[in-house]
């Protein structure tokens, strides 16, 4: 999905500062972010905004973080917020690859990666989000036990992903190859969800802890 530049991004964003955090104001403080101190769920890209702002509706006693690098599509996530006024959903304009210095360690509860880019060329594996610079990042902010969800309609990726975190030794609490097919009631469905389901394409999920 391709996303038009906007010149007056940035401009919009430091307007909603109480929303979304683009100079790294509440780095290794997050708590401070919320109006509340609840559990931490974390999304790491956040498309635009439908699955997060879903969560956030239907479980007010959680706190939960959008983390997005592209601030044309960061716009369209904090246009929800707003519309809904929702006080327990916050963002931030970061590099996933600093997950980890910007989120204190054992403070999250929660990961969800929502169809990712695969990079599917060898050469750029290290980029993947299930690749292992971020499984440390992700073992480092996650309590202990506490899961990390996975969905995407790309197969090579997917096994990427379940090759991967069984080799760095996560145990599998899920894995779906074919989400729709019977979908638990609790499933929201991102943009891009609907969209590459409406293709005919399968959807995959997995959950694992550490």
């Amino acid at each position: 999905m391709r996303i038009r530049n906007k010149p007056w991004a940035m401009d919009y964003l430091k307007e909603h500062s109480h929303i979304v955090d683009i100079t790294h104001t509440y780095k290794q403080n997050i708590h401070d972010f919320f109006d509340e101190e609840q559990p931490l769920h974390i999304e790491i890209g956040t498309g635009m905004g439908t699955f997060i702002t879903e969560l956030a509706k239907k479980n007010p006693d959680i706190n939960y973080l959008g983390v997005e690098l592209d601030k044309n599509i960061i716009i369209r996530v904090v246009e929800k917020i707003v519309e809904q006024d929702l006080k327990n959903v916050r963002l931030v304009l970061l590099d996933a690859n600093f997950i980890g210095e910007y989120i204190l360690p054992d403070t999250v509860s929660k990961i969800y990666l929502n169809f990712s880019d695969p990079w599917p060329k060898t050469r750029h594996a290290k980029r993947r989000l299930t690749h292992n610079t971020f499984l440390t990042q992700y073992e480092s902010i996650l309590k202990s036990g506490c899961p990390l969800q996975f969905k995407t309609d790309n197969r090579g990726l997917f096994e990427y992903s379940l090759q991967n975190l069984n080799a760095y030794g996560m145990k599998f609490e899920e894995v779906r190859l074919d989400l729709h097919d019977d979908e638990p009631e609790a499933n929201i469905r991102t943009e891009y969800e609907e969209k590459f389901s409406g293709n005919g394409n399968r959807i995959y999920l997995l959950k694992a802890s550490f």
